[in-house]
């Protein structure tokens, strides 16, 4: 059946890609049989007259049941709607309502129920009395329950867009459109001010923001019973949310102080935790991405990973070894008893493109099949390649690509990977030159790992010989409002 998906106008690459990642999760596929490429996808459709950018969306989902359960969980869903009718008129609208069945409207229409209709508009502020003219005008249809505004059985809304110029930072609208339908469900945003990171006990430079945190999760199709890990956990904002959800963690960084220590016993990656009243992690260890901890034989253990990996702005890569040891002036050595305690192992430098291969490699080996992996990955904006190319292995389909420009120079790119095919020493040599490929014809600053300097240095403007417009990558639609 089709639904009306109305999004918050925000982060708009991840909107589609959380919705998509949600249905499946609660069975919206599950009568297809599913592709075995891993590509199920539902049908969309524009509104008439509407831009692809704007909130408004058709989508097919199966059932009401999963439509509710999708809406209820995301982050980026405003609504879904049961849409009674739509037109470019209020005399199209009643047309259209009046021809909706009458078998799908009048269950929500008896002397029993209680309803509550809301008016909102996209684009334009629509003032108190307005807004009672509006709903006054839906006298025509029959509804016998009464009103109640705090906590009524079914939930109606009245939406319009209209022509508001092109020049006001929203999507441009062609021409008015009014819908008119029974709300299924909605997003739950008061999850975002009790998870916001000002208020958390525990932060370090490179926390990951609540909301974007939790579109991490819901596209890593987290819920009850799953086992979710992140190698690089920090202070524990990633599976923060991934435990809101129901999920069991795990963590991991090669920063012993972060993982045992924090700022003392009651400023910890433990007590962001018990704040929450979640349940806490199954472990935190202390493990180096390059030389992972697993002992051999062991896989297919985790359900989900999900990170986000140091590439060089806020903080920079780090691996087991040190300078001299890895050079050879040192052999291994093993830290004596009585200095474990306070022992903090030595550290060299650790590239993003070396970071990714061994990130993907552990993902391999330790994913469940149909895990799966969802990580950052850096872009810069600047590049005149017609196309992006992310990292790959045999084991893994690329499921979504969903940007976040963070500046003019570069932004960062949510992978979402799905396990396909279990991890075999074929697939590992594969995955190898794979990667010597990848790492052969990408960009020298992913090698460097120095990302931070490319971003941040002065860049060298390149002039059309008849005039001064900059060439460069093509721009995406500049809109109000932040990280759109």
């Amino acid at each position: 059946m089709w639904y009306m998906c109305v999004f918050y106008h925000r982060l708009l690459d991840y909107r589609k890609p959380e919705v998509e990642s949600l249905a499946q999760m609660f069975g919206a596929f599950d009568s297809d049989g599913g592709r075995e490429d891993g590509e199920e996808h539902l049908e969309w459709r524009l509104p008439e007259h509407h831009h692809p950018d704007s909130p408004f969306h058709f989508v097919n989902l199966p059932s009401e049941d999963v439509a509710r359960d999708v809406a209820n969980r995301s982050i980026l869903v405003k609504g879904i709607y049961e849409l009674w009718g739509e037109g470019d008129s209020y005399k199209e609208l009643e047309d259209a309502i009046h021809n909706y069945p009458d078998e799908r409207k009048l269950p929500y229409l008896t002397s029993e129920s209680s309803f509550r209709i809301t008016v909102d508009s996209f684009g334009k502020v629509i003032s108190f009395q307005e807004q009672n003219e509006r709903i006054q005008s839906l006298a025509y249809i029959p509804f016998k329950g009464r009103v109640n505004l705090r906590n009524p059985v079914h939930k109606f809304w009245l939406m319009e867009t209209d022509d508001y110029g092109a020049n006001n930072g929203l999507p441009p609208v062609v021409q008015k459109r009014i819908f008119f339908g029974r709300e299924v469900g909605g997003a739950d945003r008061k999850l975002l001010p009790t998870y916001q990171l000002k208020s958390r006990t525990y932060l370090g430079p490179t926390a990951m923001d609540a909301e974007m945190a939790f579109l991490m999760a819901n596209q890593a199709m987290v819920k009850p019973g799953k086992l979710v890990y992140d190698p690089f956990v920090g202070t524990g904002s990633i599976l923060i949310a991934a435990a809101h959800f129901g999920a069991m963690t795990m963590g991991a960084d090669i920063d012993i102080r972060v993982v045992r220590d924090g700022r003392g016993p009651d400023c910890n990656v433990w007590s962001n935790f018990k704040q929450y009243g979640l349940p806490m992690p199954i472990g935190l260890l202390r493990a180096d991405n390059n030389l992972p901890p697993w002992r051999p034989g062991l896989k297919e253990v985790f359900d989900a990973i999900i990170c986000d990996p140091p590439y060089g702005v806020r903080a920079g890569g780090r691996k087991s070894g040190g300078r001299k040891l890895l050079k050879g002036v040192v052999g291994p050595y093993t830290v004596p008893d009585d200095k474990r305690t306070d022992h903090i192992p030595s550290t060299a430098g650790y590239s993003l493109v070396e970071c990714v291969h061994d990130l993907l490699d552990i993902a391999a080996k330790m994913l469940v099949l149909n895990g799966r992996l969802v990580f950052f990955y850096p872009v810069l904006r600047e590049d005149e390649s017609p196309e992006n190319h992310f990292p790959e292995h045999p084991c893994f389909v690329l499921v979504s690509a969903s940007e976040q420009i963070l500046s003019s120079r570069y932004s960062r790119v949510l992978l979402t990977m799905v396990k396909r095919s279990p991890y075999t020493k074929e697939i590992e040599e594969a995955a190898r030159l794979r990667h010597l490929e990848f790492k052969e014809n990408h960009l020298k600053w992913l090698e460097d790992g120095n990302l931070h300097s490319v971003i941040f240095s002065p860049g060298e403007s390149v002039f059309i010989a008849e005039g001064d417009t900059k060439v460069g990558k093509e721009t995406k639609p500049k809109y109000r409002g932040k990280y759109v």
